[in-house]
């Protein structure tokens, strides 16, 4: 019965909570409506602060840095031997600006999930995480081609030496092919996607209890503050989500390209 009665009047979240209506008029552009919304928006703002740190940290840097400049440089640092240096060896520096972009961006926009005011990430979006996820494609592909040629680099990726003959150009070639070149980016986009769509999910249905549990009246009210345990509890949870998802992709794109510049497979 009580579950009954919390049914009828609790509103859950839903997938509606992720469309957002246009800020205004907006384009077509090959048959798709563009306009700015509360997504596109923060997208936007996640760029222009992570523009802005860098900017701000580095315009004028001094040896003895100040605050900025000595937080930038620690973020940086963390991604060059935490990330890069173990993954890459002596490329890392090369390809630093790209892992490092993509970690402050990916972080920058993890944690609007958490700030008030936001409680969202336009990560939760599949869009934007697809996008982060091709231009690694495409880097890992293109650097591995370079290396290695075209048919090289195909031999260098889907032929594993060691495999008997028969299985080596065959079921083992698919195999590695559908790996390496079609899943990968598919894998990073969904865990980036998935984990900030049920994170969302998980903040909303606990705050949403906190304060429907406050307003059905007395015989509940006993049950808010536990509904809002969790729910900070979950705040602090994603918060360390938004920096292991970052670092996640981060280093996952960079052993994809070690593994396109290597020698061997």
């Amino acid at each position: 019965m009580i579950a009954a009665a919390l049914a009828a009047t609790f509103e859950a979240p839903s997938t509606k909570d992720f469309v957002y209506g246009c800020w205004g008029p907006g384009i077509e552009v090959g048959g798709w409506h563009l306009c700015l919304n509360f997504v596109t928006f923060l997208a936007i703002l996640t760029f222009a602060i992570m523009f802005l740190l860098f900017y701000l940290a580095f315009r004028a840097p001094t040896v003895v840095p100040g605050k900025l400049q000595t937080m930038m440089e620690l973020g940086v640092t963390f991604v060059r031997e935490q990330i890069a240096i173990p993954v890459l060896g002596p490329d890392a520096d090369r390809f630093l600006p790209l892992l490092a972009s993509f970690f402050f961006f990916i972080l920058i926009g993890n944690l609007f999930e958490v700030l008030p005011g936001f409680g969202f990430s336009a990560n939760s979006r599949v869009a934007f995480p697809l996008t982060l996820a091709i231009i690694a494609w495409i880097t890992y592909n293109a650097v591995g081609i370079a290396k290695h040629g075209f048919f090289g680099y195909l031999k260098h990726t889907c032929i594993i030496g060691e495999a008997p003959a028969l299985l080596r150009y065959s079921l083992l070639m698919v195999i590695e092919f559908v790996s390496n070149i079609v899943i990968r980016p598919i894998t990073l986009t969904v865990r980036l996607t998935a984990n900030f769509l049920a994170g969302h999910f998980l903040l909303a249905i606990f705050f949403l209890g906190t304060v429907f549990f406050l307003r059905d009246g007395p015989k509940t009210w006993l049950l808010a503050p536990f509904s809002f345990a969790f729910a900070v509890a979950l705040v602090g949870f994603e918060i360390f989500v938004a920096v292991l998802q970052a670092f996640i992709f981060a280093i996952l794109t960079g052993s994809y390209i070690g593994g396109a510049l290597a020698e061997e497979h």
